[in-house]
This record gives structure tokens, sequence and C-alpha cells, in this order.
């Protein structure tokens, strides 16, 4: 197997084509890297090609900050991962050309070997020097992200947004004539100021007939064909007896192309594919969509703008109904997807709050059917209530 050292630009030759070229740039970077810490940067490198532009500037900074540091003190930047002890089978996996394979088996290698405590301390220490010598800019605008829920809910008694009612100003009479229209004009202003690529996002548990310009946008009806192909898959895995780590390879190898999907752009395809491959309840339940969508868009592309809109979801059945979604009609469960919702809601303000910006953005919630609403940042008073009519439009613009 070859050394870090050792590599050369041939390494390479099976990587995506953006991504050979960022490896072999940066080969005399790699050479100088300790396996552990070179096989998780490469299965970073190795998916370049799918990457959002904020996960490209994750991994940029990581080489800016190693080419500022002289040779001695990238060596004493490596030391504790060089200080590793990996098994001979580890030693003897292609973490070049498969780094993902390898990262899983150091994991599990570094918990069973009581070294992991050891290794996040060393990959924390590493990434707060990289924030430190490198830090994030600042978002061109202040972040909104807008949670809509409760469609289809009639007569409601659950009492919602009460984790986010501590940390912003709850509106009890919320007025909105058409408050989805008013939601995606807004969406739709920022994305005009600002046509940054994949900086707006629009998430639909239904449909969007006709997403904005600029905004990225991804419906859980839109992927009903992709869905009807992967619950065919699962259908015959489970049937077949296979157990559950096989399966988890099954659909970590899946291509965009095996179930059929749109490639016109690669990026997005991939992170479709994601959602229904790596989410638990995706690819059968509208809620857990939107919910896993949400937040793997503001994890990975960190957008200046999120619409999440949630709708009913299928009640819940046994998994061998659940996953003839596509052949059947399942009844409906408006009042547990608005509590799924409400949760989710909170979830995704969580998940804003873990982005640059953070002190300046602005979070929306609002109940469609019955005028309540939500609204978390600096321009609302915490923990506050208001009885007075207020109209939807009047809060996203006080927000922002």
């Amino acid at each position: 197997m070859v050394t870090p050292a050792q590599l050369a630009p041939t390494d390479f030759g099976a990587y995506p084509p953006l991504a050979k070229q960022v490896a072999v740039e940066h080969l005399n970077l790699l050479r100088d890297m300790p396996v552990p810490f070179l096989a998780l940067l490469l299965r970073e490198v190795i998916g370049w090609d799918w990457k959002f532009p904020a996960e490209r500037d994750q991994v940029n900074r990581q080489f800016v900050y190693l080419a500022s540091l002289s040779p001695e003190q990238r060596h004493t930047a490596f030391t504790p991962f060089a200080a590793l002890r990996l098994s001979p089978q580890l030693e003897q996996v292609n973490w070049v050309n498969d780094p993902a394979s390898f990262s899983e088996q150091l994991s599990a290698h570094l918990w069973s070997s009581r070294q992991i405590d050891f290794f996040h301390s060393a990959a924390v220490s590493f990434m707060n020097k990289v924030n430190e010598a490198v830090p994030e800019q600042a978002p061109p605008m202040q972040r909104l992200a807008i949670v809509a829920l409760g469609q289809g809910v009639q007569n409601n008694s659950y009492p919602l947004f009460r984790k986010l009612r501590q940390h912003g100003t709850y509106f009890r009479h919320v007025t909105a004539s058409n408050g989805l229209t008013t939601l995606v004009d807004a969406l739709a202003s920022r994305a005009h100021k600002d046509a940054a690529e994949f900086a707006h996002w629009y998430i639909d548990g239904a449909s969007i007939p006709r997403p904005p310009a600029n905004v990225t946008s991804v419906s859980y009806d839109a992927l009903t064909p992709v869905r009807a192909r992967l619950q065919d898959k699962m259908r015959h895995v489970f049937s077949s007896g296979t157990g559950p780590e096989a399966f988890r390879s099954l659909l970590a190898r899946m291509q965009p192309q095996d179930l059929g999907m749109d490639g016109s752009d690669p990026v997005l395809s991939r992170f479709e594919l994601s959602l229904l491959t790596e989410g638990s309840g995706t690819q059968v339940f509208s809620t857990t969509f939107v919910q896993w969508a949400a937040r793997e868009a503001l994890r990975r592309a960190q957008p200046l703008t999120l619409l999440a809109r949630f709708t009913p979801r299928q009640q819940e059945r046994p998994m061998s109904a659940l996953l003839m979604e596509a052949a059947s009609k399942p009844a409906m469960d408006p009042r547990g997807s608005l509590i799924d919702a409400d949760m989710a809601a909170y979830y995704t303000w969580i998940n804003q709050q873990r982005l640059s910006g953070a002190a300046q953005a602005a979070f929306v919630a609002w109940f469609e059917p019955g005028g309540e609403a939500i609204a978390v940042g600096p321009k609302f008073s915490r923990g506050s209530s208001s009885s007075d009519a207020v109209a939807l439009g009047d809060i996203l613009q006080k927000a922002t």
C-alpha cells in the first residue's frame, strides 16, 4: 500500500475531475499528512464535484491554514493523529480510493481500542486552530429561515411553539389572506438581491409548481418516482433477509442513475439521493423528509434563506405497508404531522443557530390554518407574546 510520502498524481486517477484537480494541487501538503488525518480529508476531497460552495470553503480553509505553517509547525499539528495506533486490517484498506470505508473502519477501531476520546480532542483542537487562523466570512445578508406547518389541521388544540417561545415573540392573531404566497414572495425577493448559487432554498412536503428564480427547490412529491424505485429495492432487501449492515452498505453505494434520477444538476441530484439513502424515514414520511432536508441544507449549503413547508404525512403502519406508498393511497395524519412539524421547527432553528451570523439571524414559524406564529431574532423580544392582529408580511418585514 502506498504511503502518504509516496503519493503521485496517478494515484488519484479514479477521482472525479474536480476532486482529482484539488488533490493534485495540494499534493505536497497531502504527502506530509499521517494516514488517519489524510484519509478523513480525502473523504471530503473525493466528493468535491458534488459539494456545495460552503462545503468546499470549509475544506479550502484547512488547506490555507496548513499551507501557512512551516514544515515543523505542520509536523507538530499532525503529531496527535500520527500517534494513533492502527490495526493491521486498517493498514491494508485502500484509503486513497476508498477513504469512506477507511474512515468507517477507523471510527470502529478507535472506539474498540479506546482511542476515540484522544482522537476527538485532537480533531476539535485542530479545527479550532483552523477557525482562528482562517475564520469563516460573515454572510452577505442576514440569514432568514421560515417554517410553515399545519396544513390540513382543523380545530387545533395542540399548544404550538412551546420550545421556541422563550427565544422570541409568539403571535396569537396572525392575518394572511394568501400566506404561502407571502412567504414565497419574501424568498424570491431575497434571492433577487443575492443570486449566489445554493444560497436560497425552498423545501416542501408536497410539490413546488414554480419555484422563484435563483432558488434551489426540493420537494417530496417531485421525488415520488425516485422514492418508488428505492422503496421497491428496500422491499426486496427486507424480504431476502439481508442484515442491517449489508442494507446500509447497499444504500451507501447507490448512485443517482441507479434510481433514474435527473442528472442535469449533479450537485443537487447527489444531495437528494443522500436525503433518501442516509435519512431514516425520509422515503415514506413527508414530515421526516422536510425536517431532514432542512437540516442537511443548513448544515451543508449554509443558505441565506430557507423556506421549509410541512404537509400531512401518511399514518404510521407496518414497514411492509409503508413501503407500498407508491402503489396505494395511504391515509393521512394531519394532527400527527403537526406535532412532527412543531418539533422540526425547533430543530430547524437550532441548526440555523450553528451557522455564521447566528446572532443576527431571523427565524419565523407560521401555523397555516389558525393564524399563529413565532418570530425569533434581534428585533423580537424574547419570551413575549402578542394578541394584537398582525399581518404575516409585517412579521417577515420586521424580521429582516
